[in-house]
């Protein structure tokens, strides 16, 4: 009828409508190999770095500029709607590189090395890659162009976390080619029928971390 007002449906669905460009419906991801999927991770994990982006220790702009008002408990209402979403992890990635680099990247993921100080993946984000909750996100899902940037971010310290920050000691060790292996092999990785995070305290961490398990980043 004409002068009838219709209020959308105030639920986190909706709310986070603006996150669908970039993350994709539900969080579930999109084509483009830059923004990652968020659906399924800790809350623990999305919420550290909904604190990093509002106060700056993650730059990008636009980030930095939709959350710089956005209050602690909001954050964690939008940390929670996405770590409860469980659409279904695309698809592992072909990837333009040799057999031998991808043994390296796996040898890497599964065995670390001793002789350089560098703890396998597993040994933190879990057997099976899927993390281990409240705040250890899983690697799969995720396209090789992501996870080298990431890596190479915090090689460099221009993505920190609180200290001891356990990624950039561990990022320190790799070489270049050691990224370019490890993104490529865990890209090419097939998910687990149940890609859940592992509960908490499943298994123990090789060392401190400053991100868990509390996560108060806003210290």
């Amino acid at each position: 009828m004409f002068g009838q007002t219709i209020s959308a449906p105030d639920t986190m669905e909706a709310r986070v409508q603006p996150c669908t460009p970039c993350h994709g419906a539900a969080g579930k991801g999109t084509n483009d190999p830059y923004f990652p999927r968020l659906a399924g991770k800790p809350s623990g994990y999305l919420y550290n770095q909904l604190l990093a982006f509002r106060s700056g220790r993650r730059k990008y702009p636009p980030m930095n500029y939709l959350l710089q008002f956005m209050p602690d408990d909001y954050l964690k209402k939008i940390s929670d709607y996405f770590a409860d979403q469980r659409p279904p992890l695309p698809v592992a990635t072909a990837n333009e590189v040799s057999q031998a680099v991808l043994a390296h990247g796996e040898a890497i993921a599964k065995q670390g090395d001793i002789e350089r100080g560098l703890p396998a993946c597993v040994s933190c984000h879990g057997a099976n890659l899927t993390g281990q909750e409240p705040a250890i996100p899983g690697l799969l899902g995720l396209r090789a162009t992501y996870l080298s940037a990431q890596l190479g971010a915090w090689r460099y310290g221009t993505r920190t976390a609180i200290a001891p920050d356990c990624m950039q000691i561990v990022a320190g060790h790799l070489t270049e080619d050691d990224v370019r292996a490890v993104a490529a092999w865990l890209a090419s990785v097939t998910a687990p029928a149940d890609a859940s995070p592992a509960p908490a305290n499943s298994y123990a961490l090789p060392f401190a971390c400053g991100s868990q398990p509390s996560g108060d980043e806003h210290k």
